[in-house]
């Protein structure tokens, strides 16, 4: 299992998680997530949360990108509703298997 809240805009900030070492910013509303200890197999589910993107008070949609689940970690999106690629100030993660 692992968790992890931090925010996505500018230097991207972990602010609490458990069982994740970091958070790579590859683009704009674009992440990776890095496992501290590797999940025993990439059949894990990915649920989360994300608020406040950088264009304003927009909804903020979040999701995996298909085929990147790995032990190590999994490469995430976060877009507006109009499907613009936001970097949101709140992402909530947790990680189950």
């Amino acid at each position: 299992r692992a968790w992890v809240n931090f925010n996505g805009t500018g230097v991207v900030a972990i602010r609490a998680s458990g069982n994740v070492s970091s958070i790579t910013d590859t683009g704009t509303g674009d992440y990776t997530v890095n496992f501290a200890n590797a999940m025993q197999d990439a059949n894990y589910a990915v649920t989360g949360s994300a608020s406040g993107g950088d264009s304003g008070g927009e909804e903020t949609i979040l999701f995996p990108i298909e085929n990147t689940f790995t032990t190590t970690g999994v490469d995430l999106r976060t877009s507006s509703g109009g499907g613009s690629s936001v970097d949101p100030i709140h992402v909530s993660l947790a990680f189950f298997r």
